[in-house]
């Protein structure tokens, strides 16, 4: 979330839109981005996940195994709703953003 917000403004640059989804219900989501001043908005899948399993996956919470939450995960989807890339995140693994811009780039035709 912190390294998407870290360059919003490079991803705007390119014209993509950068959403949060989360499998918490909305009042959880809101809070958190409130609490980290994102400038993107975090959206609640919550309870059906049908978004999260299309895209990302899903996984059982660590304290909890009969309760399922997101794969942490970065998708790029284009206007046509066509997954252009897809980085799945382990453990408390950083995703950069520099492989999704370089995409994100290659897929707008920009250097």
């Amino acid at each position: 979330m912190s390294a998407r917000k870290v360059d919003y403004r490079k991803f705007q640059g390119l014209n993509i839109q950068i959403l949060g989804i989360s499998a918490d219900d909305a009042f959880s989501q809101k809070a958190f981005a409130d609490s980290l001043q994102l400038p993107y908005p975090l959206l609640s899948d919550h309870p059906d996940l049908s978004v999260i399993r299309r895209y990302a996956g899903t996984q059982p919470y660590p304290g909890d195994p009969g309760r399922l939450i997101a794969q942490r995960a970065f998708v790029l989807v284009d206007e046509q709703g066509i997954v252009r890339g897809k980085w799945l995140v382990e453990g408390n693994e950083v995703l950069l953003s520099d492989p999704i811009l370089k995409k994100a780039q290659e897929i707008a035709g920009r250097p």
